[in-house]
């Protein structure tokens, strides 16, 4: 299931237009903490250009809203690394 929830997720953050993506399923690493089993770990390095001149809240509320139900079930834990273009 995890492979196709890394699928989905950059599905849903491809409204984002981002110029790079790079999502990491860190599931194994969780294995016996009491959420990983309704719900994958992962980790995530996006850049685009959606993020600039916003702060690190405003950056996940748009990774967050463009996730959507994915933060509700599929994905139990989400590290982010935002960043815009310039600050690559």
């Amino acid at each position: 299931m995890s492979s196709e929830t890394v699928e989905l997720l950059r599905q849903r953050l491809a409204a984002l237009n981002p110029a790079s993506i790079a999502i990491e399923d860190e599931s194994h690493r969780h294995a016996g903490h009491a959420g990983a089993r309704d719900g994958g770990h992962y980790k995530l390095d996006i850049v685009a250009t959606a993020f600039a001149g916003k702060n690190t809240v405003a950056r996940h509320r748009l990774i967050y809203d463009a996730a959507g139900e994915l933060m509700r079930g599929r994905i139990h834990a989400l590290s982010i690394r935002a960043l815009s273009p310039e600050e690559v």
